[in-house]
């Protein structure tokens, strides 16, 4: 993800300091932390808490080591957010960076009717014309198996379930990468309807 020819790690990084800036909320929620990338950006003397969602325990080890800094603001929390969205605590900020791809737009309207946000704010890949969503790397056999998981995303579905549940998009903003492919970020607000 951090090759030049890629540039996905850097633009995640910056989108995710964004996010964390982008809104007044003392909670926020990453579902799908995975190793913590843009972790570093939280700022303790703002968020009182920031629950760390992942499926995979060996990732949320790594990011007790890498980031003790955070003391008691980081809450990290392995569930699988297909079958498990019932145990989510509530947050008034929810980020989901290229998470949606592997859990559906279903589970992850439960996890967020769940949680009940003031804001989301996700991330999603555009592949364009690109026939591949994985990017050529040396790396590319290690994500063989996740075709059997990614679903394809597209912008006016997610949006359309989203609003099912209540949330209006505020925000869209798009991050080109270096392979054709962009990420789109795009944020949502609970409807006061």
């Amino acid at each position: 993800m951090s090759l030049d020819s890629v540039n996905q790690l850097q633009t995640m990084n910056a989108i995710m300091k964004a996010q964390f800036e982008d809104y007044q909320a003392e909670t926020a929620m990453i579902l799908g932390i995975a190793g913590g990338n843009g972790l570093e950006h939280i700022r303790t003397e703002k968020y009182k808490a920031v629950y760390g969602i992942d499926i995979n325990e060996g990732y949320l080890e790594k990011i007790r080591e890498r980031y003790p800094m955070l003391g008691n603001v980081l809450r990290l929390m392995c569930l699988d957010l297909t079958s498990e969205a019932d145990r989510l605590p509530k947050a008034e900020l929810v980020i989901a960076n290229l998470l949606v791809e592997y859990i559906g737009y279903q589970a992850f309207a439960e996890a967020i009717r769940q949680i009940c946000p003031r804001y989301v704010s996700c991330v999603i890949q555009i592949n364009g014309e690109a026939e591949k969503w994985v990017s050529e790397s040396p790396y590319l056999h290690a994500f063989d198996r996740l075709d059997e998981i990614h679903h394809q995303m597209e912008e006016t579905e997610l949006e359309g379930e989203m609003n099912k549940i209540g949330y209006i998009c505020i925000s869209k903003s798009a991050s080109s990468l270096p392979n054709g492919k962009k990420l789109l970020r795009i944020d949502f607000a609970k409807s006061t309807n």
